[in-house]
């Protein structure tokens, strides 16, 4: 992985990909929500399927704090509807960076080349669109939820 150069501070990339269902996420369209980019390498794995479970486990803590979780994998989006069924994932976005291959996982610097796959991250990006907080983790690490809800917090 290269060097990352993203910072807080910095205004985050716009980007635009599908979800689970097809449907089309746009960065710049939740402009005045906090977005969390949940990067995880592959669905159908221990790890990932913990760390998108606490997404949709909080998912009314997030909606209080006026937060929109995002889990990111580049995965396809039939691969992700079919993994968000398995797991019962049912109001968390599940957005397939799977064309061009990996793309916004690049944008925002956590693409691990000889994996083919993203890193484990969060990121957190404020209601201005600016990056608010960056915490990569190891492979096996499961994110820590309670971390990331205080981050909001302030």
């Amino acid at each position: 992985m290269k060097e990352i150069n993203l910072k807080t501070g910095d205004m985050a990339p716009d980007f635009c990909i599908p979800d689970q269902h097809g449907a089309n996420v746009k960065l710049s369209e939740l402009k005045g929500k906090n977005v969390l980019l949940s990067f995880h390498p592959l669905a159908f794995t221990g790890v990932c399927k913990i760390q998108m479970e606490t997404l949709e486990l909080k998912k009314k803590v997030f909606d209080e704090l006026n937060t929109v979780a995002l889990g990111i994998s580049v995965d396809s989006q039939y691969a992700k509807k079919a993994w968000a069924e398995s797991i019962g994932i049912k109001e968390t976005k599940l957005l397939a960076d799977f064309w061009p291959h990996g793309e916004v996982a690049k944008l925002y610097e956590q693409f691990i080349d000889k994996a083919g796959v993203s890193g484990r991250a969060n990121i957190l990006i404020d209601e201005c669109r600016k990056i608010k907080w960056i915490r990569r983790y190891d492979i096996p690490e499961v994110p820590d939820i309670e971390e990331v809800i205080k981050v909001i917090r302030g």
